[in-house]
């Protein structure tokens, strides 16, 4: 499935900083994805704001998928696999990647580990599951490589913002499903999170879907099969992740239905979930546009929740 192009932003050229060249770690034997090889597109990186000191990065036409590590400098032997928003049709490299740094790794100190993943309307063979096998091979890559970045194997979960909410909740839930053959021996280790934190996360394909999301993952068309599918309420299954829900009542582009959907099926399956839900907050804010509101608390509540899944404190709330 590829989809026409979209209309141009109004966004200038940009590129990976140093840093992040300097620890990029990419995720397949080869670099390039399975299924990605015969796409004809180039990764571009551009940046859509005009203050340098909020930049806002986007890269769309990833055939190469790739981690960002951002190691703290006191380690609490955490990681957190995040995986960044877009709709589908590009990737938030920075309010929902980089700008997580200063209070997840340098304050908490987690290793963050940002996702660059394949997006599933660019022409990649197996479309629809391009991105969440690129995110079950994250797991195993930063499981298999613990080691080396002074992590426990045991205590890497997942974070994801919007679409990428979309990818987490499908890595929580489908993390045993094979969708390539195994490369190498990464592929033999288990790619479950320890828990799954989900913002204002794309869930629902029906009646409560986001349609560009919807749009780019299934095309313009999908059949209700497919919306039954990849709607990932009806994906919960007992003895998946604990999950962490975060949503603002006033979110006008992933209706908070989507979470509340997801929520009630969770309950009924068992599954350990925590829930927070805020009046304001608008959709996209990460950790910058959350103002001085209780909002603004969110990274030490799921800094909390995740410290209290090594004590088995994750019961439903």
């Amino acid at each position: 499935m590829l989809l026409a192009s979209q209309p141009a932003l109004a966004e200038t050229p940009s590129s990976e900083t140093g840093a992040d060249l300097d620890s990029r770690v990419f995720l397949w034997p080869g670099e390039t994805g399975p299924g990605s090889a015969a796409v004809g597109i180039e990764q571009r990186i551009v940046e859509r704001s005009d203050d340098p000191a909020l930049p806002d990065r986007v890269v769309t036409g990833v055939t190469r998928p790739y981690l960002v590590v951002h190691r703290p400098v006191r380690a609490n032997g955490r990681a957190l696999l995040v995986i960044p928003g877009g709709a589908y049709r590009r990737i938030v490299l920075d309010k929902e990647g980089s700008a997580l740094v200063p209070v997840f790794a340098d304050a908490l100190g987690y290793t963050l580990f940002v996702l660059r993943y394949r997006l599933p309307g660019e022409g990649h063979v197996g479309a629809r599951d391009v991105s969440v096998a690129d995110a079950q091979r994250a797991m195993r890559v930063i499981r298999g490589q613990a080691d080396r970045w002074g992590i426990d194997p045991g205590r890497i979960s997942a974070m994801g913002f919007s679409a990428g909410g979309h990818v987490a909740a499908s890595l929580a839930m489908r993390h045993d499903e094979t969708f390539n053959p195994p490369v190498d021996a990464f592929d033999r280790l288990d790619a479950r999170p320890q828990g799954v934190l989900l913002l204002y996360p794309v869930i629902d394909m029906g009646a409560h879907a986001h349609a560009v999301s919807r749009e780019h993952l299934l095309g313009p068309d999908p059949s209700p099969t497919d919306v039954a599918a990849y709607s990932m309420q009806n994906r919960v299954r007992a003895g998946m992740p604990p999950v962490f829900l975060l949503h603002a009542a006033d979110d006008t582009s992933v209706a908070v239905a989507n979470s509340l959907q997801l929520y009630t099926a969770l309950r009924e399956a068992g599954v350990p979930t925590e829930m927070h839900l805020y009046p304001r907050g608008g959709h996209g804010f990460g950790v910058r546009d959350i103002g001085g509101s209780s909002l603004s608390l969110w990274p030490r509540v799921a800094d909390a929740w995740l410290r209290h899944l090594e004590a088995g404190e994750t019961d439903e709330h």
